[in-house]
């Protein structure tokens, strides 16, 4: 064979493998787009959420409040604070609090944990302010039914709307989930909440009930010092109570600035499963961007119109959907996973021709017999 139908021989090969793999590609990502019903799971999760916010109901009616009289809180969640209170820390959206007591986020962060890679009885560490306790809410109901290991530090302090009754702070819902059998998960610690996490400005009642509260159940109380430290030692909480074992995923509820950082670029975070493109400087990095170098999952859950826009959940609903209502989870890009192997079946497969042809070449490549005219 001469060596120009050997070059067109191997290169008709290589466009038929490319074709090939292209076609692969085609059909994987047709059927990976579109939305994918939620599954069992996760609506046992919405279930187990929405029978927790009934658990807050009650609690609050036993301390003489009244929730269902609060004239913001039209869906009667016990899951709406207040506009103003001593423990306010800064501004909030009532709007976005509202739409976070939708019982369906917990079937979300079921979701958004598998996709994570997280499985049943792995580590999975939470940082929470107390802005959004229906997410706290919803992880602890996510962590139960996929029967995690879930770590918990809180900050009390919240924007407006959260858990920011003095009467009924997270203290107060935190005792009550656990009597209500919500006591799968590991609270490690508590801080005050705020820019610094001093809680300069709380009452002395209530610094007083959150160190007793601490005593009681055998917490750290997390002080006031640089952010840098703050980080070091939430993060040092974290993997010390992991043990040998991984810590699967980090979850962010709020905006606490220990979790955050103050590096400007945590505001480009897209909410849900996400990626961490920049890792600042040790002085102004959070527990994200220190989760993120160790290579562990993040799910951000701030921006809360983003958040659902992207999952398909409704924006502050009345009346709130039913556990497991209309979810439907959009699935629109490969699993990275998928294209990594996709490509390296393309580079073997195309080797594999190459050598092939080169071998059938030489086998073939005897001289040619010639005869006088």
């Amino acid at each position: 064979m001469s060596n120009k139908k050997n070059k067109i021989v191997t290169l008709s090969g290589l466009a038929a493998i490319s074709l090939i793999f292209w076609g692969l590609y085609l059909f994987l990502w047709n059927n990976s787009s579109g939305l994918r019903p939620a599954d069992e799971l996760e609506v046992l999760a919405a279930r187990l959420m929405a029978e927790a916010r009934e658990n807050l109901l009650r609690c609050q009616k036993e301390k003489g409040l009244i929730p269902e009289k609060n004239p913001v809180d039209f869906n009667q969640t016990g899951l709406i604070g207040l506009e103003d209170s001593p423990i306010t820390t800064t501004l909030g959206n009532l709007q976005a609090k509202r739409t976070t007591t939708n019982p369906n986020l917990a079937a979300l962060l079921v979701h958004l944990l598998k996709k994570a890679g997280v499985r049943k009885g792995q580590t999975v560490a939470l940082g929470a302010s107390s802005s959004f306790p229906a997410l706290i809410l919803a992880t602890y109901s996510a962590a139960r039914v996929m029967e995690l290991n879930l770590l918990v530090i809180v900050s009390l302090g919240s924007s407006q709307w959260g858990a920011n009754n003095p009467e009924f702070s997270w203290l107060e819902m935190e005792i009550c989930l656990r009597s209500a059998g919500f006591n799968h998960h590991r609270l490690l610690a508590l801080s005050f909440g705020g820019e610094d996490d001093s809680g300069g400005d709380f009452p002395d009642d209530f610094k007083n009930k959150v160190i007793n509260f601490c005593r009681e159940f055998d917490l750290k109380l997390l002080g006031s010092t640089s952010l840098e430290q703050r980080v070091r030692e939430h993060l040092s909480l974290f993997l010390k109570a992991s043990g040998s074992r991984r810590i699967s995923a980090f979850i962010n509820v709020g905006g606490s600035a220990v979790n955050l950082g103050s590096d400007s670029s945590i505001l480009e975070l897209r909410p849900g499963l996400t990626r961490v493109k920049k890792i600042p400087k040790p002085a102004h990095r959070g527990l994200i961007q220190e989760m993120a170098l160790r290579e562990v999952p993040i799910i951000h859950l701030l921006n809360i119109r983003k958040l659902v826009e992207i999952y398909g959940l409704p924006w502050d609903p009345k009346p709130l959907p039913q556990p497991g209502e209309g979810l439907a989870w959009p699935e629109k890009n490969l699993e990275k996973r998928k294209l990594i192997f996709l490509f390296i079946g393309y580079v073997l497969t195309g080797l594999f021709w190459l050598v092939a042809n080169l071998f059938i070449q030489k086998r073939d490549g005897r001289p040619e017999l010639r005869t006088g005219s």
